[in-house]
């Protein structure tokens, strides 16, 4: 699928392929707009038809709680919304025992990070500790 770009985004860095967040599309409206009357060798303005197939799309599951990681099935996509860092590892702990994946944590490598920064923090806690 194209990644459809501001007209302008190679005038500004800030507006490039590696800024993710300002990737965002702004319908070209000038008069004399080379992109707005869809000429030849311009980027492709958004328009129906571009889209994946209703069939080819995946159908994901938010999950934001326990409740609802008990009610998902395996072969379901999963993904965890909004949810705190210790609700979170709650329900990345839960995941694990079942043999769940989701789309957007990676179980393995979120437990690690979470495992090696509780470790820091006593190291840092124990240090205050001797200080005293």
């Amino acid at each position: 699928m194209t990644k459809f770009l501001k007209r302008v985004w190679r005038n500004y860095s800030k507006l490039g392929r590696r800024k993710k967040k300002n990737q965002t599309w702004r319908r070209p409206r000038g008069r004399d707009n080379k992109m707005r009357e869809k000429r030849k060798s311009y980027p492709a303005v958004v328009k129906i038809g571009y889209g994946s197939k209703s069939a080819e799309r995946k159908e994901i599951k938010v999950i934001q709680n326990l409740a609802d990681l008990e009610n998902a099935k395996k072969d379901e996509f999963l993904a965890i919304g909004k949810v705190g860092k210790k609700k979170k590892l709650e329900i990345v702990k839960m995941a694990k025992t079942k043999g769940i994946a989701f789309q957007n944590v990676n179980v393995e490598k979120f437990l690690k990070m979470q495992q090696k920064k509780m470790i820091e923090k006593k190291e840092v806690l124990v240090k205050q500790n001797e200080s005293k």
